[in-house]
């Protein structure tokens, strides 16, 4: 385990018959953000309570470099918690919002002023000490609440769907901001999200949970051009999967009664041949390409406008439907095209 760093071993909580989280280990070192993603009811949430202490697991630790903390409150950690709804107090400044934790830990008023007007400078909020929590706009809420959990100077930051309550704009550019402020406080930092755009965008490594159970940790990247398995290839983006013949180090695919051979990757970094296999298509690893003999042949049956490029759904005469991204946004509903591999190599994973 490396100095400073926050790790759950074999965590379990059950809520009656029902196993929340089911045996997740994990470790998030000094200076990394990790974010946990997952559907509604994935056993996130609570794998980050039981990491801030709101939750006692029926089984395994939570470590903080190399120590049990297991059975310490909350408030004996010293974790700083950004929630989902902020939960800043509306009849206090937002000096006073910062400053509370510091309050709670007979810190002196004057020097409660100084570190919460010093958060709040690390935020772009240096002006801001004295206004009212209803004068601010969301974004602005979101980074008051950031700065209460720096300003008690954390041993890890904690935070529950960060970006959840900001419009589409405000969230793009508050992601760089967030992912910039946290690799400057340097601490471990866990987060929940639904959002893969933000995961992607602020996470050094995403963790994904389904009915409790950690299926893949890894980069964005692994995730996305490396599944190990068909669970967490049909949950991180988006992609056409259809049956393939594995051959090691190459897949067949047949669609529309055109075979292609293309290079592959495998569950683990392996290339030995696995049961049921299948491909995993990626809509940007595709091209669309009217004119070549070679490609899978279809009709458009969608088309959406993205600024730079169209996503084009493809329908062969298999009836499996393609997506692709491409830059040829000349096509349009009801045209007849082509789809080719444009990237390679392509996921397999198993069907099992």
């Amino acid at each position: 385990m490396t100095a400073g760093s926050l790790a759950l071993e074999g965590i379990t909580r059950r809520f009656g018959g029902h196993v929340a989280v089911n045996d997740i280990s994990l470790e998030v070192p000094s200076g990394e953000l990790l974010a946990l993603i997952g559907a509604s009811g994935s056993g996130k949430t609570t794998t980050l309570r039981i990491a801030a202490g709101y939750e006692v697991p029926d089984s395994g630790r939570v470590l903080f470099d190399g120590k049990d903390i297991t059975g310490l409150p909350p408030q004996k950690r010293g974790f700083g918690m950004v929630f989902q709804h902020y939960a800043l107090f509306p009849h206090m400044s937002v000096g006073e919002n910062v400053g509370f934790g510091l309050e709670a830990r007979a810190v002196p008023k004057a020097q409660r002023r100084q570190r919460a007007q010093s958060a709040l400078a690390s935020v772009g909020l240096e002006n801001a000490v004295d206004r009212t929590i209803q004068s601010l706009s969301g974004g602005e809420q979101q980074r008051v609440a950031l700065a209460r959990a720096l300003v008690i100077e954390p041993k890890v930051l904690l935070m529950d769907e960060p970006l959840s309550n900001l419009d589409p704009t405000l969230r793009q550019s508050t992601r760089d901001e967030l992912r910039a402020m946290l690799h400057r406080v340097g601490v471990p930092a866990l987060f929940v999200t639904h959002d893969q755009e933000d995961a992607f965008a602020i996470a050094d490594r995403i963790a994904l949970i389904r009915k409790g159970r950690l299926l893949q940790i890894g980069t964005a990247e692994d995730l996305y051009d490396r599944p190990v398995s068909l669970d967490v290839a049909e949950f991180i983006g988006r992609a056409t999967i259809v049956p393939a013949e594995d051959m090691g180090e190459r897949v067949a695919v047949t669609i529309g009664g055109v075979r292609r051979e293309l290079a592959a990757t495998h569950p683990g970094g392996g290339n030995g041949a696995i049961k049921n296999p299948l491909v995993v298509l990626r809509p940007d690893a595709l091209e669309i390409a009217p004119d070549d003999a070679t490609a899978w042949r279809g009709e458009v049956v969608n088309r959406r406008f993205t600024g730079g490029s169209a996503v084009y759904r493809v329908r062969t005469a298999d009836e499996v439907e393609i997506e692709v991204e491409s830059s040829n946004m000349r096509m349009r509903e009801g045209d007849t095209t082509g789809v080719i591999v444009a990237r390679e190599p392509v996921p397999v994973v198993s069907g099992e």
